[in-house]
């Protein structure tokens, strides 16, 4: 077995997450780092933020692979009296590099969403919004999943808030907590931008994170309108009926819905590791770095 240096394990990410693959927008890839120096140990985590960079020197850490991108904008300064520039002097200072997977690894396949549905323990049918560069159409952004056997809305929220890390916000749901789901549509982070995909795709519910209180109202009043009409025409179709879904929306929290990844891409990475006979170690992150950590729930409110 022999130490990889830090350009053979980057390439090794990139062949997972090809950095061309992310949105236009992405800021992906190292961040910081010098290509010649060993790796022998990796962590994983959600955000390149202070406390897990603390946590990677603390681990003895030689690269800190992450999803969100520390710099998603320009800037003109790494001061270490700015919160960023903190984190890259931190890392600088004791030989961590940097690595970031975000967008890229949301089309991936396996990706985000992927690892999202095996924590639910929902089977795979297809992407949300298929990547068009792939001919398979395996790639894509959100996946369209299928539960057998069905569940309640309640009993999918149940499991989510379950096999989900904790965190303060739980789980959100609009709709009727007892409508049946046989298929739902999840995405890991942000998604409401998807709401057009999610309707085309005719599924029972959406599970994503980040959903805000104008579209999602609106994304269910129009759902609610379509419905009243359908059910005065008896002559539309099933066809015509499936587009009035998703029966209901649930709301996670953006980190624990992108967390499973972590723990998809170590794994991905040991496989690697073990294939090139690498002396490498791979660890998750668990520390919990979704900004809510309290909640205080109004006195009556719905269940």
């Amino acid at each position: 077995m022999f130490v990889p240096r830090l350009s053979e394990a980057i390439a090794a990410l990139d062949a997972l997450w090809p950095p061309g693959s992310a949105e236009a927008w992405d800021a992906v890839g190292t961040v910081c780092g010098d290509p010649d120096q060993e790796v022998s140990r990796v962590l994983f985590a959600v955000d390149p933020v202070q406390e897990i960079v603390d946590e990677a020197v603390k681990l003895g850490a030689d690269l800190l692979v992450t999803h969100h991108p520390l710099y998603l904008r320009g800037t003109t300064t790494v001061a270490a009296s700015t919160f960023k520039g903190r984190v890259v002097h931190t890392l600088i200072k004791n030989d961590i590099a940097l690595h970031v997977a975000h967008t890229n690894a949301d089309r991936a396949d396996p990706g985000v969403s992927d690892a999202l549905a095996g924590a639910l323990d929902l089977r795979v049918v297809r992407p949300l919004v298929p990547d068009p560069a792939d001919p398979e159409g395996r790639r894509g952004l959100g996946r369209v999943c299928e539960l057998d056997p069905p569940v309640t809305v309640r009993e999918l929220a149940e499991r989510a808030a379950e096999r989900l890390p904790a965190t303060a916000q739980g789980i959100r749901v609009a709709g009727d907590p007892e409508a049946l789901v046989r298929t739902v549509a999840v995405s890991g982070g942000s998604g409401d931008s998807l709401f057009a995909d999610v309707r085309a795709a005719g599924v029972d519910a959406f599970l994503t994170a980040d959903l805000r209180h104008h579209p999602a109202s609106e994304f269910m009043a129009n759902g609610a309108q379509a419905t009243r009409a359908t059910h005065t025409q008896a002559a539309h179709t099933q066809a015509t009926q499936a587009t009035l879904n998703p029966l209901a929306l649930l709301d996670a929290a953006h980190w624990a819905t992108e967390w499973p990844w972590c723990e998809l891409a170590a794994a991905q990475l040991d496989e690697i590791s073990d294939r090139h006979g690498w002396d490498l170690r791979v660890h998750v992150s668990k520390t919990v770095t979704d900004p809510w950590n309290s909640h205080a729930p109004s006195p009556g409110a719905p269940n």
